[in-house]
């Protein structure tokens, strides 16, 4: 192996020459307490920056084993080593100039959430470092002092500043302990029966729309459990904690505008994950498979059985393989249900503001003009109670316009200025003394879910010369070969790294498609992969920017590829 004295020498050579030759660096180099990898060169200082592995053995990293025993600490630990090599780099590299992408050294950048990431590996033998280097130019000719610089000085203080010996070990601590507690709670919810759970003092609202940090302290209120609802745990590091348990069944939230019902919502839709200390949704936790829904014009739908919610189309348009490439605001309401079941949803998440009134809703002077024969949309409320008792999936609902709603809920949280009310009873009492008018229209059971097989021909991500063409245009669009596919519907992504990893995950999946497997049999197969060998295994050459992701999500992707055909 070369030493990072021969690197250094051949930097000295190339300076001044054509930035290709940047190209004679890739290779493995020994350094005093790390080894680098240069596994992918750059062919240009305005193109994506460099890849590089920095691998440190234990002996040197010195990181004890209690910080990452156990899957939840370790992918806490990897989180929060990402987090600190990207502070320090942006600290020491924020004077280099250089063209182009060049002249810095990064790695992924994480948000409030804590997830599984590729950016950063650790076992008992070593800890590994998954970073970008943009190799510095002068227009298109080697910076070679600068380079020396970034790879001699300036990545040594950033790896040598992530040691655990120079990283301040109560925050290491609290970091992996938060996201060890928040998985123990998530693992009691179901065993508890509950579907999500928010913790009391938990600090919902964000500082603004483009920005998920908690918002301060003296403008937000703290959450407070009604104590009808107010549930208490034994965490394995944080002791008892108390909070507001969501039981499992239909959940109304309701209240006037502004009270805080759509951020008590947002909130649970982002429980799915773990969240850093400091957030203050650290134990605002959720049932994983807990799924956001809203209407959706426009989508594409492919051979989705719709028909128990919607039915009798005319011109005898079939419903139980639907398919429409502009599909209306009820119908993709309907599709994005019935798809986020096939792939396994414990728990839907729907806000009245999002949705397709007409799919929510149908009162009685309506079904008075509008004869049931003549409406081939079977709203909601019909299918909502059904849904829970024949499939188990919960409901939790924002409504603020509809009490008809009272009738087949089980659980009615009122949230007055941000402080939640357990009106349960109230709105029962209600129910009873203003018994509806309209009459119920979703029959006697909720209908079957179909299990789609894709056809793997549909999937083709090649463009070009290249047979595979996938990348991720910010966090709501994957480019997949030739098309676009538009995820601006997935309101649970937080991570570009996270719709990078959707897309080669639906790479990955062709090669189970030849057998002829259903979407749910398909998602089954990419976790247990997952689960079994790391989230590298999606995809060659280890990058470092790919995020954990949920199978839901990935269904989604799928079911939004306008080229994607299933089987008759």
């Amino acid at each position: 192996m070369n030493t990072i004295t021969d690197l250094q020498k051949t930097l000295q050579r190339i300076d001044r020459k054509g930035y290709k030759a940047y190209k004679s660096i890739t290779g493995s180099y020994r350094a005093d307490f790390y080894t680098l990898f240069i596994d992918h060169v750059q062919g240009d200082p305005f193109a994506a920056p460099s890849r590089i592995r920095a691998v440190i053995p234990q002996k040197h990293a010195g990181f004890p084993a209690d910080t990452f025993a156990g899957r939840s600490r370790e992918i806490a630990l990897r989180d929060f080593l990402t987090r600190r090599f990207s502070e320090a780099a942006h600290t020491i590299t924020a004077h280099n100039k250089s063209a182009g992408k060049s002249g810095r050294i990064g790695i992924d950048s994480p948000g409030q959430e804590i997830l599984e990431r590729s950016s950063a590996w650790i076992n008992d033998r070593e800890v590994e470092l998954r970073i970008t280097l943009g190799l510095p130019a002068f227009g298109r000719t080697i910076d070679g002092q600068l380079a020396q610089k970034m790879i001699m000085d300036q990545l040594p203080r950033i790896l040598y500043a992530v040691l655990f010996r120079n990283l301040n070990s109560g925050a290491v601590y609290r970091h992996v302990e938060t996201a060890e507690d928040a998985d123990a709670l998530r693992g009691m919810l179901q065993r508890e029966n509950l579907i999500g759970f928010v913790a009391s003092g938990a600090i919902l609202p964000r500082r603004s729309g483009i920005d998920d940090r908690p918002m301060s302290p003296t403008n937000a209120i703290p959450f407070e459990p009604p104590q009808q609802l107010a549930r208490t745990f034994s965490l394995p590091n944080g002791g008892e904690i108390r909070g507001m348990g969501i039981p499992r069944g239909v959940t109304l939230i309701v209240g006037g505008g502004y009270h805080g019902k759509s951020t008590l919502l947002r909130a649970l839709e982002r429980g799915v994950y773990n969240h850093i200390p400091g957030d203050g949704r650290e134990f605002v936790i959720t049932d994983r498979q807990a799924v956001k829904i809203r209407a959706e014009d426009g989508r594409r739908i492919e051979k989705t059985g719709i028909d128990p919610f919607i039915s009798n189309l005319p011109r005898g348009i079939d419903t139980h393989r639907f398919s429409s490439d502009d599909a209306s605001g009820s119908t993709s309401q309907a599709a994005n249900i019935i798809e986020a079941l096939e792939a396994g949803a414990s728990a839907l998440l729907i806000d009245e503001d999002t949705s397709a009134t007409n799919f929510m809703i149908r009162d009685h002077r309506m079904q008075e003009l509008v004869a049931k024969n003549r409406e081939p949309i079977t709203p909601f409320i019909d299918k909502v109670r059904q849904l829970y008792t024949q499939y188990g999936v919960s409901t939790i609902l924002v409504i603020g316009g509809s009490g008809d709603y009272f009738d087949v809920a089980d659980t009615v949280i009122r949230m007055d200025e941000y402080r939640p009310e357990d009106v349960t009873e109230q709105a029962q009492q209600i129910a009873r003394k203003y018994r509806l008018q309209r009459s119920a229209e979703g029959g006697e059971s909720f209908g079957p879910i179909n299990h789609r097989v894709p056809l793997p021909g549909s999937l083709d991500p090649s463009r070009g010369n290249k047979a595979v063409k996938v990348a991720p245009r910010g966090l709501k669009t994957i480019q997949f070969g030739r098309e676009d596919i538009d995820l601006n519907g997935i309101d649970q992504l937080v991570d570009t790294s996270q719709t990078r990893a959707i897309g080669e995950s639906l790479v990955y999946l062709k090669r189970y498609m030849h057998d002829h497997l259903t979407v749910k049999e398909l998602l089954d197969r990419l976790e247990d992969d997952i689960r079994e060998s790391g989230i590298d295994c999606i995809t060659p050459g280890k990058p470092g920017d790919l995020a954990e992701i949920r199978g839901v999500d990935v269904a989604a992707a799928l079911n939004r590829l306008r080229s994607l055909r299933i089987a008759s």
